[in-house]
Protein backbone atom coordinates (compact mmCIF):
# COMPACT_ATOMS: atom_id res chain seq x y z
CA UNK A 1 0.00 0.00 0.00
CA UNK A 2 1.61 3.13 -1.17
CA UNK A 3 2.10 5.81 1.73
CA UNK A 4 1.17 9.38 1.38
CA UNK A 5 0.69 11.77 4.73
CA UNK A 6 2.52 14.72 5.81
CA UNK A 7 5.49 13.41 7.62
CA UNK A 8 5.95 11.77 4.25
CA UNK A 9 5.80 15.08 2.53
CA UNK A 10 8.32 16.62 5.33
CA UNK A 11 10.78 13.61 4.83
CA UNK A 12 10.92 14.36 0.63
CA UNK A 13 10.53 18.28 1.64
CA UNK A 14 13.93 17.81 3.79
CA UNK A 15 15.65 15.52 0.87
CA UNK A 16 14.97 17.75 -1.88
CA UNK A 17 16.51 20.63 -0.23
CA UNK A 18 19.55 18.99 1.35
CA UNK A 19 18.70 19.13 4.62
CA UNK A 20 19.09 15.63 5.21
CA UNK A 21 21.04 13.09 3.32
CA UNK A 22 19.32 10.46 4.23
CA UNK A 23 15.87 9.49 6.25
CA UNK A 24 16.35 7.52 9.49
CA UNK A 25 13.71 6.85 12.10
CA UNK A 26 13.83 4.80 15.16
CA UNK A 27 11.23 2.87 17.24
CA UNK A 28 11.70 3.43 20.79
CA UNK A 29 9.55 1.02 23.13
CA UNK A 30 10.09 0.92 26.52
CA UNK A 31 10.92 -2.85 27.60
CA UNK A 32 7.86 -2.55 30.37
CA UNK A 33 5.38 -4.36 28.83
CA UNK A 34 3.73 -6.12 25.38
CA UNK A 35 3.68 -4.55 22.94
CA UNK A 36 -0.55 -4.00 21.51
CA UNK A 37 -2.13 -2.56 18.25
CA UNK A 38 -1.07 0.94 19.34
CA UNK A 39 2.36 0.50 19.48
CA UNK A 40 1.96 -1.43 15.96
CA UNK A 41 1.37 1.80 14.37
CA UNK A 42 4.51 3.87 15.43
CA UNK A 43 6.15 0.77 14.82
CA UNK A 44 4.35 0.70 10.74
CA UNK A 45 4.66 4.57 10.31
CA UNK A 46 8.54 4.54 11.90
CA UNK A 47 9.84 1.22 9.57
CA UNK A 48 7.68 1.97 6.20
CA UNK A 49 8.78 5.82 6.09
CA UNK A 50 12.12 5.34 6.21
CA UNK A 51 12.13 2.46 3.83
CA UNK A 52 10.11 4.53 1.50
CA UNK A 53 13.40 6.62 0.91
CA UNK A 54 15.45 3.54 1.00
CA UNK A 55 16.41 4.62 4.63
CA UNK A 56 16.68 2.77 7.86
CA UNK A 57 15.39 2.57 11.24
CA UNK A 58 16.67 1.70 14.92
CA UNK A 59 15.58 -0.28 17.37
CA UNK A 60 16.19 1.38 20.73
CA UNK A 61 14.61 0.09 23.91
CA UNK A 62 13.92 3.13 26.26
CA UNK A 63 14.90 1.57 29.33
CA UNK A 64 15.66 4.96 30.98
CA UNK A 65 13.24 4.00 33.88
CA UNK A 66 14.31 0.79 35.54
CA UNK A 67 11.54 -0.13 37.90
CA UNK A 68 8.82 -2.26 35.83
CA UNK A 69 11.51 -3.32 32.82
CA UNK A 70 12.52 -6.28 32.48
CA UNK A 71 14.76 -8.65 29.93
CA UNK A 72 11.41 -10.51 29.19
CA UNK A 73 9.58 -8.08 27.18
CA UNK A 74 12.87 -6.77 25.36
CA UNK A 75 12.80 -10.25 23.75
CA UNK A 76 8.95 -10.18 23.63
CA UNK A 77 9.19 -7.28 21.65
CA UNK A 78 12.09 -8.41 19.37
CA UNK A 79 10.40 -11.22 18.03
CA UNK A 80 7.05 -8.98 18.10
CA UNK A 81 8.95 -7.26 15.29
CA UNK A 82 10.60 -9.84 13.64
CA UNK A 83 6.85 -11.14 13.51
CA UNK A 84 5.86 -8.20 11.38
CA UNK A 85 8.18 -8.53 8.83
CA UNK A 86 10.72 -5.78 10.20
CA UNK A 87 14.36 -5.84 10.66
CA UNK A 88 16.16 -2.78 12.11
CA UNK A 89 19.17 -2.01 11.30
CA UNK A 90 20.64 -1.19 14.68
CA UNK A 91 19.41 -2.32 18.13
CA UNK A 92 20.56 -0.13 21.23
CA UNK A 93 19.49 0.28 24.62
CA UNK A 94 18.83 3.99 26.12
CA UNK A 95 20.77 2.98 29.02
CA UNK A 96 23.88 2.24 26.66
CA UNK A 97 23.95 5.85 26.57
CA UNK A 98 24.09 6.22 30.48
CA UNK A 99 27.64 7.79 30.26
CA UNK A 100 26.62 9.84 27.27
CA UNK A 101 23.76 11.02 29.26
CA UNK A 102 25.86 12.15 32.60
CA UNK A 103 28.59 13.89 30.19
CA UNK A 104 25.49 16.21 28.76
CA UNK A 105 24.32 16.55 32.31
CA UNK A 106 27.54 18.36 33.74
CA UNK A 107 27.69 20.31 30.06
CA UNK A 108 24.68 22.13 31.36
CA UNK A 109 25.64 22.23 35.21
CA UNK A 110 28.91 24.19 33.80
CA UNK A 111 27.07 26.49 31.68
CA UNK A 112 24.79 27.48 34.50
CA UNK A 113 21.61 26.10 32.96
CA UNK A 114 21.29 23.01 35.26
CA UNK A 115 21.04 22.91 38.97
CA UNK A 116 20.50 20.16 42.28
CA UNK A 117 17.17 20.77 43.83
CA UNK A 118 16.49 19.57 47.32
CA UNK A 119 12.81 19.76 46.33
CA UNK A 120 10.20 16.76 47.25
CA UNK A 121 8.32 15.78 44.19
CA UNK A 122 5.45 17.06 45.94
CA UNK A 123 7.08 20.03 46.55
CA UNK A 124 8.22 20.71 43.29
CA UNK A 125 4.89 20.49 41.68
CA UNK A 126 3.18 23.00 44.09
CA UNK A 127 6.59 25.13 43.02
CA UNK A 128 5.21 24.51 39.37
CA UNK A 129 2.67 26.85 39.21
CA UNK A 130 -1.03 26.18 37.15
CA UNK A 131 -2.23 26.56 33.30
CA UNK A 132 -2.87 30.19 34.07
CA UNK A 133 -0.36 31.01 37.24
CA UNK A 134 3.38 31.08 36.92
CA UNK A 135 5.66 28.84 38.78
CA UNK A 136 8.00 30.09 41.38
CA UNK A 137 11.77 29.38 41.78
CA UNK A 138 13.42 26.68 43.85
CA UNK A 139 15.11 28.17 46.65
CA UNK A 140 18.16 25.84 45.37
CA UNK A 141 17.78 27.27 41.96
CA UNK A 142 20.73 29.43 42.71
CA UNK A 143 23.18 27.24 44.17
CA UNK A 144 26.75 27.89 42.67
CA UNK A 145 27.91 25.66 39.45
CA UNK A 146 30.75 24.25 42.02
CA UNK A 147 28.06 22.96 44.33
CA UNK A 148 26.14 21.81 41.69
CA UNK A 149 29.32 19.91 40.23
CA UNK A 150 29.61 18.42 43.63
CA UNK A 151 26.19 17.03 44.77
CA UNK A 152 25.38 15.75 41.27
CA UNK A 153 28.41 13.77 41.67
CA UNK A 154 27.35 12.38 44.98
CA UNK A 155 23.74 11.90 43.26
CA UNK A 156 25.58 9.53 40.84
CA UNK A 157 27.75 8.10 44.22
CA UNK A 158 25.01 6.82 46.11
CA UNK A 159 25.40 9.78 48.72
CA UNK A 160 21.31 9.93 48.94
CA UNK A 161 18.31 7.86 49.14
CA UNK A 162 15.30 8.18 46.39
CA UNK A 163 13.88 11.40 45.54
CA UNK A 164 15.88 13.39 47.75
CA UNK A 165 17.67 15.53 45.09
CA UNK A 166 16.61 15.96 41.65
CA UNK A 167 18.94 17.48 38.65
CA UNK A 168 16.69 19.90 36.90
CA UNK A 169 16.77 22.16 34.12
CA UNK A 170 17.53 25.82 34.57
CA UNK A 171 14.98 27.80 31.98
CA UNK A 172 11.79 29.69 33.12
CA UNK A 173 9.66 28.67 35.47
CA UNK A 174 7.13 31.16 33.97
CA UNK A 175 7.15 29.93 30.90
CA UNK A 176 3.53 29.48 29.55
CA UNK A 177 4.20 25.71 28.58
CA UNK A 178 4.88 23.94 31.56
CA UNK A 179 7.00 21.70 30.43
CA UNK A 180 9.76 24.30 30.18
CA UNK A 181 9.43 25.66 33.58
CA UNK A 182 12.76 23.74 35.30
CA UNK A 183 11.92 20.39 34.39
CA UNK A 184 13.77 17.22 35.90
CA UNK A 185 16.59 16.31 34.24
CA UNK A 186 17.63 13.24 36.33
CA UNK A 187 16.30 11.52 39.51
CA UNK A 188 17.90 9.42 42.24
CA UNK A 189 16.59 5.43 42.12
CA UNK A 190 18.68 2.74 44.00
CA UNK A 191 17.42 -0.22 41.83
CA UNK A 192 19.31 -3.05 40.02
CA UNK A 193 19.00 -2.42 36.69
CA UNK A 194 17.87 -5.59 33.86
CA UNK A 195 21.87 -4.38 31.80
CA UNK A 196 23.30 -1.96 34.08
CA UNK A 197 22.74 -3.67 37.53
CA UNK A 198 23.72 -1.17 40.19
CA UNK A 199 25.84 0.91 38.30
CA UNK A 200 23.78 3.46 38.26
CA UNK A 201 21.39 4.85 40.78
CA UNK A 202 20.75 7.85 39.07
CA UNK A 203 18.80 7.80 35.56
CA UNK A 204 18.02 10.72 33.23
CA UNK A 205 13.87 11.84 32.43
CA UNK A 206 12.79 10.60 29.25
CA UNK A 207 12.41 14.18 27.60
CA UNK A 208 16.49 14.47 28.33
CA UNK A 209 17.75 11.66 26.91
CA UNK A 210 15.40 10.96 24.22
CA UNK A 211 16.78 14.13 22.17
CA UNK A 212 20.43 12.98 22.97
CA UNK A 213 19.59 9.50 21.96
CA UNK A 214 18.23 10.40 19.03
CA UNK A 215 21.27 12.72 18.06
CA UNK A 216 23.83 10.22 19.01
CA UNK A 217 21.94 7.40 16.53
CA UNK A 218 21.82 10.26 13.42
CA UNK A 219 18.53 10.11 13.99
CA UNK A 220 16.80 12.75 11.50
CA UNK A 221 12.86 12.38 12.23
CA UNK A 222 11.79 11.32 15.31
CA UNK A 223 8.49 10.23 15.32
CA UNK A 224 6.14 10.08 18.45
CA UNK A 225 2.59 10.60 18.93
CA UNK A 226 0.26 13.60 19.69
CA UNK A 227 0.58 14.21 23.43
CA UNK A 228 4.51 14.93 23.22
CA UNK A 229 3.75 18.06 20.82
CA UNK A 230 3.91 20.60 23.75
CA UNK A 231 7.51 18.41 24.73
CA UNK A 232 9.34 19.12 20.97
CA UNK A 233 10.16 22.97 22.80
CA UNK A 234 12.14 21.08 25.34
CA UNK A 235 13.59 18.40 22.91
CA UNK A 236 15.24 21.30 20.72
CA UNK A 237 16.26 22.85 24.02
CA UNK A 238 17.89 20.11 25.34
CA UNK A 239 19.61 19.54 21.01
CA UNK A 240 20.84 23.19 21.35
CA UNK A 241 22.17 23.76 24.82
CA UNK A 242 23.94 20.45 24.98
CA UNK A 243 25.33 21.91 21.21
CA UNK A 244 24.62 18.85 19.63
CA UNK A 245 25.76 19.85 15.49
CA UNK A 246 23.33 17.28 13.39
CA UNK A 247 19.78 17.89 14.93
CA UNK A 248 17.58 15.96 14.96
CA UNK A 249 13.93 16.81 14.73
CA UNK A 250 10.60 15.59 16.33
CA UNK A 251 7.55 15.58 14.53
CA UNK A 252 4.01 14.10 16.06
CA UNK A 253 1.24 12.85 14.52
CA UNK A 254 -2.02 11.43 16.22
CA UNK A 255 -2.61 8.18 18.10
CA UNK A 256 -5.30 5.49 16.83
CA UNK A 257 -7.62 4.50 19.58
CA UNK A 258 -10.17 1.08 18.54
CA UNK A 259 -13.37 1.08 19.52
CA UNK A 260 -14.16 -0.96 22.75
CA UNK A 261 -10.43 -2.00 23.37
CA UNK A 262 -8.04 -1.24 26.08
CA UNK A 263 -4.72 -0.32 25.26
CA UNK A 264 -3.36 0.84 28.79
CA UNK A 265 -0.97 -0.91 30.18
CA UNK A 266 -2.06 -0.18 33.44
CA UNK A 267 -5.50 -1.79 32.40
CA UNK A 268 -3.86 -5.22 30.71
CA UNK A 269 -1.43 -5.92 33.20
CA UNK A 270 -4.65 -5.62 35.40
CA UNK A 271 -6.43 -8.47 33.51
CA UNK A 272 -3.60 -10.70 33.30
CA UNK A 273 -2.99 -10.26 36.99
CA UNK A 274 -6.76 -10.93 37.78
CA UNK A 275 -7.16 -13.73 35.83
CA UNK A 276 -9.82 -12.29 33.61
CA UNK A 277 -7.24 -13.60 30.65
CA UNK A 278 -5.28 -16.09 30.40
CA UNK A 279 -1.98 -14.46 29.94
CA UNK A 280 -0.31 -11.65 27.36
CA UNK A 281 -1.14 -13.54 23.95
CA UNK A 282 -4.88 -14.23 25.21
CA UNK A 283 -6.37 -14.03 22.06
CA UNK A 284 -9.13 -11.33 23.28
CA UNK A 285 -6.44 -9.21 24.08
CA UNK A 286 -5.15 -6.23 21.59
CA UNK A 287 -1.12 -7.38 22.06
CA UNK A 288 0.48 -8.37 18.74
CA UNK A 289 0.90 -11.40 20.91
CA UNK A 290 -3.06 -12.17 20.95
CA UNK A 291 -3.73 -11.24 17.99
CA UNK A 292 -1.15 -13.23 16.14
CA UNK A 293 -2.93 -16.04 18.46
CA UNK A 294 -6.07 -15.43 17.05
CA UNK A 295 -4.98 -15.43 14.14
CA UNK A 296 -4.39 -12.50 12.57
CA UNK A 297 -1.41 -11.89 9.90
CA UNK A 298 1.23 -9.17 9.96
CA UNK A 299 0.27 -8.41 6.45
CA UNK A 300 -3.54 -7.83 7.30
CA UNK A 301 -1.86 -5.45 10.75
CA UNK A 302 0.14 -3.50 8.52
CA UNK A 303 -2.24 -3.19 5.96
CA UNK A 304 -4.84 -1.66 8.40
CA UNK A 305 -2.63 0.59 10.27
CA UNK A 306 -1.75 2.21 6.52
CA UNK A 307 -5.42 2.24 5.58
CA UNK A 308 -6.07 4.18 8.51
CA UNK A 309 -3.79 7.24 7.64
CA UNK A 310 -1.44 9.41 9.45
CA UNK A 311 -2.76 13.14 11.10
CA UNK A 312 -2.42 15.59 13.29
CA UNK A 313 -5.45 14.50 15.40
CA UNK A 314 -6.78 11.90 17.71
CA UNK A 315 -8.54 9.14 15.62
CA UNK A 316 -11.05 6.29 16.69
CA UNK A 317 -11.77 3.21 14.67
CA UNK A 318 -13.73 0.36 15.07
CA UNK A 319 -12.12 -3.42 15.38
CA UNK A 320 -14.07 -4.23 11.72
CA UNK A 321 -11.49 -2.37 10.12
CA UNK A 322 -8.67 -5.24 11.00
CA UNK A 323 -11.07 -7.59 10.21
CA UNK A 324 -12.16 -6.16 6.62
CA UNK A 325 -7.74 -6.34 5.96
CA UNK A 326 -7.42 -10.18 7.41
CA UNK A 327 -10.10 -10.85 4.86
CA UNK A 328 -8.50 -9.10 2.44
CA UNK A 329 -5.26 -10.74 3.48
CA UNK A 330 -6.44 -14.32 3.86
CA UNK A 331 -8.63 -14.45 0.76
CA UNK A 332 -6.73 -16.34 -1.42
CA UNK A 333 -4.35 -17.92 0.73
CA UNK A 334 -6.58 -19.95 2.99
CA UNK A 335 -7.43 -23.21 2.52
CA UNK A 336 -11.37 -23.67 2.96
CA UNK A 337 -12.26 -27.12 5.04
CA UNK A 338 -15.57 -27.66 6.68
CA UNK A 339 -16.19 -27.28 10.35
CA UNK A 340 -19.68 -27.87 12.11
CA UNK A 341 -19.24 -25.70 14.77
CA UNK A 342 -22.66 -26.87 16.79
CA UNK A 343 -23.97 -30.22 14.99
CA UNK A 344 -26.61 -31.82 14.16
CA UNK A 345 -26.89 -35.46 13.02
CA UNK A 346 -28.10 -36.58 9.73
CA UNK A 347 -28.81 -40.10 9.21
CA UNK A 348 -29.22 -40.74 5.19
CA UNK A 349 -31.21 -43.54 5.09
CA UNK A 350 -30.72 -45.26 1.75
CA UNK A 351 -26.87 -44.73 1.90
CA UNK A 352 -25.43 -48.21 2.03
CA UNK A 353 -24.83 -48.94 5.81
CA UNK A 354 -21.08 -48.85 6.41
CA UNK A 355 -19.79 -47.42 3.05
CA UNK A 356 -17.66 -44.59 2.84
CA UNK A 357 -16.43 -42.53 -0.31
CA UNK A 358 -14.21 -39.76 -1.12
CA UNK A 359 -15.52 -36.10 -3.12
CA UNK A 360 -13.22 -33.99 -4.36
CA UNK A 361 -13.22 -30.39 -2.66
CA UNK A 362 -11.15 -27.64 -4.00
CA UNK A 363 -8.81 -25.86 -1.19
CA UNK A 364 -10.03 -22.70 -1.91
CA UNK A 365 -12.58 -22.00 -4.43
CA UNK A 366 -11.05 -18.55 -5.82
CA UNK A 367 -7.82 -19.73 -6.34
CA UNK A 368 -7.32 -23.30 -8.17
CA UNK A 369 -3.25 -22.90 -7.40
CA UNK A 370 -4.04 -24.21 -3.80
CA UNK A 371 -5.51 -28.08 -5.54
CA UNK A 372 -8.17 -30.12 -4.24
CA UNK A 373 -8.67 -32.91 -0.56
CA UNK A 374 -10.93 -35.66 -0.59
CA UNK A 375 -13.64 -35.35 1.37
CA UNK A 376 -15.60 -37.97 3.28
CA UNK A 377 -19.09 -38.97 2.66
CA UNK A 378 -21.26 -41.71 3.69
CA UNK A 379 -24.63 -42.35 5.58
CA UNK A 380 -24.08 -40.73 8.79
CA UNK A 381 -23.34 -36.83 8.75
CA UNK A 382 -23.17 -33.43 10.63
CA UNK A 383 -24.46 -30.15 10.14
CA UNK A 384 -25.13 -27.00 11.65
CA UNK A 385 -28.20 -26.95 13.62
CA UNK A 386 -28.81 -23.94 12.28
CA UNK A 387 -29.32 -25.27 8.76
CA UNK A 388 -32.07 -27.35 9.89
CA UNK A 389 -35.90 -26.29 10.62
CA UNK A 390 -39.13 -28.70 10.66
CA UNK A 391 -40.88 -26.70 8.85
CA UNK A 392 -40.07 -23.93 5.92
CA UNK A 393 -41.00 -21.22 7.29
CA UNK A 394 -41.52 -19.21 4.06
CA UNK A 395 -39.29 -18.52 0.60
CA UNK A 396 -36.15 -16.69 2.00
CA UNK A 397 -35.21 -19.93 3.77
CA UNK A 398 -32.32 -21.24 1.77
CA UNK A 399 -31.02 -24.57 4.51
CA UNK A 400 -32.84 -27.72 5.12
CA UNK A 401 -36.49 -28.38 6.40
CA UNK A 402 -38.76 -31.61 6.28
CA UNK A 403 -39.62 -32.32 2.42
CA UNK A 404 -37.09 -29.58 1.50
CA UNK A 405 -33.91 -30.79 -0.62
CA UNK A 406 -30.87 -28.58 -0.62
CA UNK A 407 -27.47 -29.66 -1.95
CA UNK A 408 -24.61 -30.86 0.68
CA UNK A 409 -21.84 -28.79 -0.94
CA UNK A 410 -19.33 -31.20 -3.08
CA UNK A 411 -21.44 -34.07 -2.52
CA UNK A 412 -25.20 -35.09 -3.77
CA UNK A 413 -29.13 -33.48 -2.93
CA UNK A 414 -30.29 -34.60 0.07
CA UNK A 415 -34.28 -34.22 1.29
CA UNK A 416 -35.01 -34.39 4.87
CA UNK A 417 -37.84 -37.10 5.71
CA UNK A 418 -38.40 -37.03 9.86
CA UNK A 419 -36.65 -35.91 13.20
CA UNK A 420 -36.17 -37.84 16.31
CA UNK A 421 -36.28 -35.71 19.48
CA UNK A 422 -35.13 -36.16 23.15
CA UNK A 423 -37.29 -35.67 25.91
CA UNK A 424 -37.35 -31.84 26.16
CA UNK A 425 -38.65 -31.86 22.52
CA UNK A 426 -35.36 -30.64 21.06
CA UNK A 427 -34.31 -32.34 17.89
CA UNK A 428 -31.44 -34.89 18.02
CA UNK A 429 -31.25 -36.36 15.01
CA UNK A 430 -32.40 -35.88 11.14
CA UNK A 431 -33.31 -38.83 8.77
CA UNK A 432 -33.13 -37.80 5.24
CA UNK A 433 -32.59 -39.49 1.46
CA UNK A 434 -30.18 -38.94 -1.28
CA UNK A 435 -30.26 -38.85 -4.52
CA UNK A 436 -26.88 -40.62 -6.19
CA UNK A 437 -27.66 -38.67 -9.54
CA UNK A 438 -26.92 -35.73 -7.94
CA UNK A 439 -23.25 -36.15 -7.27
CA UNK A 440 -21.07 -33.14 -7.66
CA UNK A 441 -19.32 -32.97 -10.53
CA UNK A 442 -21.79 -35.48 -12.46
CA UNK A 443 -23.09 -33.00 -14.55
CA UNK A 444 -26.88 -33.04 -13.20
CA UNK A 445 -29.07 -30.55 -14.24
CA UNK A 446 -32.31 -31.22 -12.69
CA UNK A 447 -33.71 -30.09 -10.33
CA UNK A 448 -32.90 -26.80 -8.04
CA UNK A 449 -32.16 -27.05 -4.78
CA UNK A 450 -32.99 -25.32 -1.66
CA UNK A 451 -29.74 -23.64 -0.90
CA UNK A 452 -25.63 -25.31 -0.26
CA UNK A 453 -25.18 -26.17 3.11
CA UNK A 454 -21.59 -27.50 4.24
CA UNK A 455 -21.35 -30.96 6.59
CA UNK A 456 -18.87 -33.20 7.75
CA UNK A 457 -18.90 -37.18 7.82
CA UNK A 458 -19.66 -38.34 10.83
CA UNK A 459 -17.41 -41.67 11.48
CA UNK A 460 -13.89 -39.61 10.38
CA UNK A 461 -14.68 -35.90 12.01
CA UNK A 462 -12.28 -34.95 14.28
CA UNK A 463 -13.36 -33.44 17.59
CA UNK A 464 -12.65 -29.74 17.60
CA UNK A 465 -13.30 -27.21 20.31
CA UNK A 466 -13.90 -23.61 18.85
CA UNK A 467 -13.28 -20.65 21.18
CA UNK A 468 -15.63 -17.74 19.52
CA UNK A 469 -13.56 -14.48 20.66
CA UNK A 470 -15.49 -11.14 21.04
CA UNK A 471 -14.39 -8.08 22.35
CA UNK A 472 -13.24 -7.38 26.03
CA UNK A 473 -15.40 -4.79 26.65
CA UNK A 474 -18.87 -4.33 26.54
CA UNK A 475 -20.17 -1.20 24.27
CA UNK A 476 -19.77 2.18 25.51
CA UNK A 477 -23.76 2.72 25.80
CA UNK A 478 -26.03 5.30 28.61
CA UNK A 479 -25.67 2.12 30.86
CA UNK A 480 -22.46 0.87 30.33
CA UNK A 481 -20.30 4.59 30.28
CA UNK A 482 -19.93 5.18 34.00
CA UNK A 483 -19.26 1.51 34.88
CA UNK A 484 -15.54 0.65 35.90
CA UNK A 485 -13.26 -0.47 33.65
CA UNK A 486 -13.68 -4.03 34.94
CA UNK A 487 -17.38 -3.95 35.46
CA UNK A 488 -17.65 -3.15 31.66
CA UNK A 489 -15.68 -6.42 30.91
CA UNK A 490 -18.29 -8.47 28.58
CA UNK A 491 -19.25 -11.66 30.15
CA UNK A 492 -19.55 -13.51 26.37
CA UNK A 493 -15.73 -12.49 25.32
CA UNK A 494 -15.15 -15.95 25.03
CA UNK A 495 -18.05 -18.58 24.26
CA UNK A 496 -16.84 -22.18 23.68
CA UNK A 497 -18.64 -24.31 21.06
CA UNK A 498 -17.77 -28.32 20.42
CA UNK A 499 -18.21 -29.94 17.02
CA UNK A 500 -16.27 -31.09 14.40
CA UNK A 501 -13.96 -30.54 11.71
CA UNK A 502 -12.71 -33.10 8.41
CA UNK A 503 -10.00 -35.65 8.81
CA UNK A 504 -8.03 -33.05 6.23
CA UNK A 505 -7.24 -30.86 9.50
CA UNK A 506 -5.81 -34.05 11.53
CA UNK A 507 -2.21 -32.29 11.06
CA UNK A 508 -3.10 -28.78 11.85
CA UNK A 509 -0.36 -27.21 13.52
CA UNK A 510 -0.58 -23.61 16.01
CA UNK A 511 -1.20 -20.59 13.44
CA UNK A 512 -2.66 -22.26 10.38
CA UNK A 513 -5.10 -20.38 9.06
CA UNK A 514 -8.45 -21.55 7.65
CA UNK A 515 -11.63 -20.02 6.22
CA UNK A 516 -13.96 -22.63 7.27
CA UNK A 517 -16.62 -22.80 4.96
CA UNK A 518 -19.91 -20.24 5.64
CA UNK A 519 -18.62 -20.06 9.40
CA UNK A 520 -15.23 -17.56 9.39
CA UNK A 521 -11.76 -17.44 9.64
CA UNK A 522 -10.35 -19.34 11.90
CA UNK A 523 -6.79 -20.33 13.48
CA UNK A 524 -5.27 -22.91 15.60
CA UNK A 525 -4.62 -22.77 18.88
CA UNK A 526 -1.46 -23.69 20.41
CA UNK A 527 -3.69 -25.24 23.16
CA UNK A 528 -4.83 -27.59 20.64
CA UNK A 529 -3.68 -31.68 20.86
CA UNK A 530 -3.81 -34.49 18.21
CA UNK A 531 -7.17 -35.80 20.54
CA UNK A 532 -8.50 -32.72 20.54
CA UNK A 533 -7.91 -30.06 17.84
CA UNK A 534 -8.21 -25.96 19.13
CA UNK A 535 -9.67 -23.09 17.30
CA UNK A 536 -9.98 -19.77 17.47
CA UNK A 537 -12.26 -17.76 15.50
CA UNK A 538 -10.37 -14.33 13.94
CA UNK A 539 -13.37 -13.08 12.53
CA UNK A 540 -16.59 -14.01 10.32
CA UNK A 541 -17.05 -14.10 6.78
CA UNK A 542 -18.13 -10.91 6.26
CA UNK A 543 -19.54 -7.70 8.02
CA UNK A 544 -21.68 -3.97 7.38
CA UNK A 545 -18.17 -2.00 7.77
CA UNK A 546 -16.89 -0.61 4.90
CA UNK A 547 -13.45 1.28 4.84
Amino acid sequence: MEINNFIKTIMEDDLKSGKVDEIITRFPPEPNAYLHIGHARAMVTDFELASAFNGYTNLRFDDTNPTKEDNEFVEAIKEDIKWLGYNPKNVYFGSDYFDYDYEMAIKLIKKGLAYVDDLSQEEMSQYRGTLTEPGKNSPYRDRTIEENLKLFEEMKNGVYPDGAKTLRAKIDMASPNINMRDPALYRIIHINHHRQGTKWCIFPMYDFAHPLQDAKEGVTHSLCSLEYDNHRVLYDWVVDNCDIVKKPHQYEFGRLNIENTVLSKRYLRSLVDSKKVSGYDDPRMPTLRGLRRRGYTADAIKSFILSTGLSRINSTIGWDALDVALRDDLKLKALRPNAVIEPLEVVIDNYPEGEIEYLDMPNNQENEELGNHKIAFSKYLYIEKSDFIEVKPNKKWKRLALDVEVRLMHAYFIKATSVEKDNDGNIIRVHATYDPQTKSGSGFEGRKPNGNIHFVEKTTAIPAEFRMINSLLLPETEETKDLDFMERLNPESLVIKNGFVEEFLKDTKPEDKYQFIRNGYYCTDKDSTKDKLVFNRTCDLKSLFTL
